[in-house]
């Protein structure tokens, strides 16, 4: 009998481990195929809202008018805030003096509104080419095209540029017709005052018509037809990135805009001395108050625009009738008519504002150039200064050519759609062009004006109908494959995590239906098989198909385990009312809690309240479980109400150097106390469980103490390196050195400390001080400790509840079922309760994301906290510095969750996957919150935000594989035996 046992054992083990192995199999499929359908669903985004504008096939419209200009000088100040431009400074004096007299006497002048993301390229894109930004191009860092497209410089016939090497080389790096240069990425320098950029530009373009007069080939390009000349003035961006708009840099390097643009218009007159030239001077964006830039707000979308010259006309005096169109809005969602500021002093002449895509057909009209044959831009009259006929023909060939893009994407979805589905307004577009033709032959101008500028508001109209033609059937895939993946999620949790496969096939034996399996699984091919024919005859794009599979996979996967799902739907009838109540109960918690993290991405201040209830509720339910003596409620109550302060706090971060050098005193207090509690605890029975004194000790008896070192350091050389870099402008050679070599050795100092689990997540806390000191600014530093706090109350919380329960005996049949189901593993089975603590991860992730700010908003990531390790201008390492600084709250979470995992024994995998699940409630809840109207700064938001959630199953993943490598040789003291599980 004895040898038969053995023999069993074996099998027994053997089995485990069997199964063991396919489960880790299963599971490593599943992250995979969890990434990549969060990527494929991510970019369904794209194909429904954003998929790129540019179409080619069209021919360009000639215009049937004689070209204004022979040439065009295009000045871009790349950061210029229209306040700055046109206000006075403190002692009353205009800081474009000779520009402001362009507008006072020769020129028009107005706000042009840059439509968000407000960045260098999109900006450049939108005035030169008349459209607005390929959203792709973000993949690109906004350096190449994605997808080549047209330009005014495309259509002249020759272009001189000069300036940023991350601008021109956009639009000139492949046109032969183009003299061009740009000065080294080194020389964006955000230590120094970047004004001499700006020179740089200009004294090339000086150098280029010095070189012509000795130049006979030079001299004929300058002097032909249809020249545009562009200067990219790069000093203001520069300089308010690392000075902030209202710093005197920045306000300065506006008089050096302006002095270039006076000299650039003496030059340029002197030379040619024609009286032919046009010129256009504006901004790419404006500059936030912190200096950054990239949203939507006015400070950012608010440009200054000022053209003269050629073909302009001259100022004219505020009239009543001026601008009828009042109810019109531009892309920013300002109205047209807004009040000009009286501290600009200039109410009292015309202000025409425009679309910044509007720039790009009107330097096509001076030019008397076709318009770019993607450009949505409508052709500012008020500018324009031409004889009635031959503006009626600029503003109809403006019409024809944005006609021209609906025919293409109208014969291209037809081409390719078994049911095509026009846009009716414009299937009789040829009589009304007809129309316009006859009303300008008779003379009525006005009229004709008026019919061109309703067709082209029709086919504007056109091309947005045809952006999202197939938006419905997109989001009706989409969203079917959400909602299986969760289900699927679901019942792999259900299947390998929990007891119910035990307790289902014990009352009710498992019949195998592998023939039914294999039906479903067939029937699900030819499905797949019948749609894929469908899609390649619509001539759909392969990510369609991709879609399509996902969703069709995932519900046949679903439908094949019909056994287990008729099972459990049996066991949930047979069970009592009370366990519905908790199963109800569960399930409105989980999406209250759910709900509330939505609504937190718009306003932060919700966290507020949370924390502020968490800690009343968590302090009286531990108050009730254990004594008061305990400090314990306190301690929770206490730290949560600490952490509710943060997000009452401005989300622009202000410098505040000496609270970043104090919040390394209170990094070094938190660590001695847990240190303190560590060693002085042996007794306390409500301790015992994380500060076990039999463990093996840490190989370096010093590294609390060589940890705390580097805590201070770091304080002290945040000190050093932000005053040199403030008195010197540049950032000392050592005092980066040293800044690298503390934040790199202190996260590795963790590694060596003790695994128990008080002593490891202090050390991970003390670990990852230092890093983040340097690169804090502000208040975030002390965020920092708060948040530890919270998540050593959450650990204490846990470790509470767990003593409690092996306090009580359990007798219930289903506590017995899960204490014999399966033995030999340091793992229970989950259970229902156990639900919160992925609940509670997702409310301490997300507080970690905008504890300190609306990271949501990519105006939010504060370039100046990477200035203690680098100044010179590198984007990556710059970009990977402030994901890094994202990273570290971020892995004190889910450190802290990995104990916890250890500490109440239950498997990380299974929480992780419902982690998953419970973020998708939020992902496609954020799915439907998409917009594809109001202003772009709400539709980019929204999408944002549903960007931020996708992708937090790979943050997610990669975070856990990060603190993997200092948590998963915690140790933890059992104080009973509790179920057990094999992983």
């Amino acid at each position: 009998m004895a040898a038969e046992d053995a023999i069993l054992g074996a099998d027994s083990g053997r089995r485990r481990r069997k199964e063991s192995q396919l489960l880790k199999r299963k599971e490593r499929w599943l992250v995979v195929l969890g990434v990549v359908l969060h990527a494929v669903y991510m970019m369904s985004i794209f194909d429904i809202y954003f998929k790129t504008p540019i179409v080619h096939g069209m021919d360009p419209v000639v215009p049937g008018f004689p070209a204004p200009a022979k040439r065009l000088v295009l000045l871009v100040a790349d950061g210029l805030r229209a306040d700055k431009f046109f206000e006075p400074d403190s002692e009353g004096r205009f800081r474009a003096p000779f520009l402001r007299s362009i507008i006072k006497e020769r020129g028009r002048w107005g706000v042009s509104h840059a439509r968000p993301p407000t960045e260098s390229r999109p900006g450049h894109v939108a005035i030169i080419a008349g459209f607005y930004e390929d959203p792709s191009a973000v993949t690109k860092g906004w350096k190449a095209n994605p997808v080549e497209f047209d330009s005014v410089f495309n259509r002249s016939k020759h272009t001189f540029a000069y300036g940023s090497p991350d601008i021109i080389p956009i639009f000139c790096g492949a046109l032969p017709h183009c003299t061009w240069n740009s000065y080294p990425h080194e020389y964006e320098d955000f230590a120094t005052d970047a004004s001499f950029l700006d020179e740089w530009s200009f004294d090339h373009f000086q150098s280029l018509l010095n070189r012509s007069q000795n130049d006979e080939r030079l001299r004929e390009l300058l002097h032909q037809d249809n020249v545009a000349i562009f200067l990219h003035l790069l000093g203001c961006d520069s300089n308010g990135h690392a000075h902030r708009p209202y710093s005197s840099t920045y306000l300065n390097n506006v008089k050096v805009v302006d002095n270039i643009a006076r000299r650039v218009y003496d030059l340029v007159e002197g030379y040619f001395n024609d009286n032919r030239t046009a010129y256009v001077f504006t901004a790419d964006h404006g500059m936030s108050d912190k200096g950054s830039h990239g949203d939507g707000h006015p400070s950012n979308t608010d440009t200054p625009l000022v053209v003269w010259g050629a073909g302009v006309k001259y100022p004219k005096p505020v009239t009543i009738d001026s601008h009828p169109d009042h109810v019109h809005r531009f892309v920013d969602e300002h109205l047209h008519d807004m009040p000009t500021p009286k501290h600009w002093r200039l109410s009292s002449i015309e202000r025409v504002d425009v679309n910044q895509a509007d720039i790009a057909p009107l330097m096509s009209t001076l030019l008397g150039l076709p318009c770019p044959m993607n450009s949505v831009g409508n052709l500012p009259r008020d500018y324009i200064q031409m004889k009635k006929e031959d503006e009626v023909e600029a503003v109809l060939a403006n019409t024809k050519q944005i006609l021209a893009q609906f025919l293409r994407k109208s014969h291209m979805k037809q081409e390719n759609t078994l049911y095509f589905m026009p846009f009716k307004p414009l299937t009789d577009y040829s009589s009304l062009l007809d129309q316009i033709e006859k009303v300008k032959s008779l003379g009525h101008f006005e009229a004709a004006l008026k019919l061109c500028e309703n067709l082209r508001s029709l086919a504007l109209e056109a091309l947005h109908y045809f952006q999202t033609y197939d938006w419905m059937l997109l989001m009706t895939i989409i969203t079917l494959g959400y909602i299986g993946w969760m289900f699927f999620l679901l019942l792999h949790v259900l299947q390998s995590y929990t007891a119910l496969p035990s307790i289902l096939f014990r009352q009710d034996q498992p019949v195998h239906h592998k023939g039914r399996t294999r039906k479903v699984k067939q029937f699900g091919c030819l499905l797949m098989g019948i749609l894929s024919v469908l899609l390649y005859l619509n001539h759909s794009p392969p990510l369609y198909h991709a879609y399509v599979a996902m969703t069709l996979f995932l519900w046949t996967q679903i439908i094949s385990e019909y056994h287990f799902i008729k099972a459990f739907w049996r066991y949930l009838r047979a069970r009592e009312l009370n366990y519905f109540l908790k199963l109800v109960a569960t399930f409105a918690i989980s999406l209250l809690v759910l709900e509330f993290l939505v609504y937190s991405f718009t306003d932060r201040k919700l966290y507020t309240w949370c924390f502020i209830f968490a800690g009343v509720a968590a302090s009286c339910y531990l108050f009730y479980l254990i004594p008061w003596k305990s400090a314990i409620p306190a301690f929770t109550w206490l730290s949560c109400w600490f952490l509710s302060v943060f997000t009452l706090m401005p989300a622009e971060i202000p410098d505040n150097n000496p609270l970043v050098v104090a919040s390394g005193a209170v990094v070094t207090v938190v660590g001695s106390a847990a240190r303190w509690l560590n060693t002085s605890s042996e007794d306390t029975k409500y301790w015992l469980n994380f500060c076990n004194h039999d463990k093996k000790k840490a190989r370096l008896p010093f590294l609390f103490f060589l940890q705390v070192v580097l805590v201070g350091l770091s304080s002290i050389m945040v000190l050093l390196s932000t005053s040199h870099r403030m008195e010197n402008q540049e950032l000392h050679a050592v005092h980066q050195f040293f800044n690298w070599c503390i934040a790199g050795l202190s996260m590795i100092l963790p590694l060596f400390s003790e695994n128990v689990l008080l002593s490891r997540v202090t050390s991970v806390f003390l670990g990852f001080g230092p890093p983040f000191l340097l690169l804090s600014i502000g208040y975030e530093a002390v965020f920092y400790s708060a948040l530890a706090l919270v998540l050593m109350a959450w650990i204490l919380f846990e470790n509470t509840i767990l003593y409690v329960s092996e306090e009580k005996p359990s007798t219930t049949l289903e506590v017995s079922l899960l204490e014999n189901a399966v033995l030999g593993s340091n793992e229970r089975y989950l259970q229902l309760s156990d639900m919160r603590i992925p609940l509670v991860f997702m409310v301490l992730f997300n507080v970690a994301f905008f504890g300190t700010g609306n990271f949501a908003s990519i105006a939010s990531f504060e370039i100046s906290s990477v200035y203690r390790f680098i100044t010179i201008f590198s984007p990556f390492l710059m970009a990977a510095l402030l994901i890094f600084k994202l990273f570290i709250p971020f892995m004190l979470v889910i450190c802290a969750f990995s104990a916890i995992t250890k500490l109440i024994q239950v498997p990380r995998s299974g929480c992780y996957f419902l982690v998953i699940l419970v973020s998708d409630v939020m992902t496609i809840h954020f799915f439907f919150l998409v917009r594809n109207t109001g202003s772009w700064m709400e539709i980019g938001n929204s999408i944002s935000h549903f960007g931020i959630v996708s992708a937090q199953v790979v943050f997610v993943l990669l975070l856990f594989a990060l603190t993997d490598i200092y948590t998963k040789d915690i140790q933890v003291r059992s104080g009973r035996p509790s179920s057990r599980k094999l992983r």
